[in-house]
């Protein structure tokens, strides 16, 4: 299956990035490429791009994408969090520009055997590096039912998990849950009609919260951020694209307290000496239009921060 994957909130993401032909730009989740070309459009051969990503066929499939840009390319398999150690490596100390594309690209989503979909029956995986030997089935076979409770009510923002989590404990109690259409079958179970019938698929925040959990996709977000702000050169950006009030929540609070770090009580004079590292370029963050919704309704839930470094 070819590796494809339509950029959310594209333009605004690389106009916001105001990238120079010379500068030096990270791509953290690389996917396809699609933000990786459009700034590699951007970027004359004294520029360069650094892309990051954790699967394998995405850093193939972009190497393909961006062979035909006259910029330099580095594409490295790793995780985003670890971008300072990825520069280091490149012996690159600072950057002019980052993208941060949360979501899960749609080949993931579409590739059956990857196990992310409830649309589809394959093995209980959802690992974003296959690398990985942690999957979902150690998360739904393997986590108390307190715990899958607890991921599935923080991660997925679940009404029904305590229901869900006691449903998957009792079938997995008589063999264990090996697909992803088993689960989805409990999970429909577990969900009352009456809640089944309005809103999303009812396996859809369960899938979610697994999917978080086995990729860690929280665990190292707040330390990312303060990292890349770190790594940028003065009028550096960062864009970061979430899909969730969870990954959206974290990047508002950093943005904010990287803007606004007196610890001072308000209403005194500052005596604290922390100053501000960033501005952000708007409060509130960048939604997609009509026309985006209407071509990829995965769209929908996207936001996009900007923060420019001081």
């Amino acid at each position: 299956m070819e590796f494809s994957h339509t950029p959310v909130l594209f333009s605004e993401t690389i106009d916001n990035l105001k990238v120079r032909p010379d500068g030096i730009y990270v791509d953290g989740t690389l996917g396809g490429g699609g933000h990786s070309a459009g700034i590699c459009a951007r970027l004359g051969s004294g520029g360069m791009l650094i892309g990051i990503d954790r699967d394998d066929d995405a850093l193939e499939a972009a190497e393909k994408r961006l062979r035909a840009y006259a910029c330099r390319k580095e594409l490295v398999h790793s995780n985003y969090t670890e971008v300072r150690r990825v520069l280091s490596d490149l012996g690159i100390e600072k950057i002019d520009g980052a993208v941060l594309d949360l979501g899960v690209s749609s080949f993931q989503l579409d590739e059956e055997e990857r196990g992310f979909s409830y649309m589809h029956s394959a093995p209980l995986d959802m690992r974003m590096d296959r690398t990985a030997s942690f999957s979902a089935y150690d998360v739904v076979n393997g986590y108390s039912r307190e715990e899958l409770t607890r991921i599935i009510r923080e991660y997925g923002e679940e009404k029904w998990a305590s229901r869900i989590a006691g449903f998957i404990d009792r079938e997995r109690n008589k063999k264990p849950i090996e697909t992803t259409g088993e689960l989805v079958e409990i999970i429909k179970e577990a969900v009352p009609a009456s809640a089944r019938r309005r809103g999303h698929h009812p396996a859809k925040k369960t899938f979610q919260a697994i999917r978080i959990e086995v990729n860690n996709e929280l665990g190292g977000l707040e330390s990312a951020v303060d990292e890349f702000i770190d790594v940028l050169a003065p009028g550096g950006r960062l864009c970061i694209i979430t899909f969730h009030s969870l990954e959206d929540r974290i990047v508002k609070q950093k943005f904010q307290k990287a803007e606004n770090p007196c610890t001072c009580p308000p209403g005194l004079p500052c005596v604290c000496g922390k100053k501000p590292v960033i501005r952000r370029i708007s409060k509130k963050p960048v939604v997609s239009s009509p026309a985006e919704l209407a071509a990829n309704p995965r769209s929908r839930s996207a936001k996009l921060r900007i923060a420019e470094k001081l």
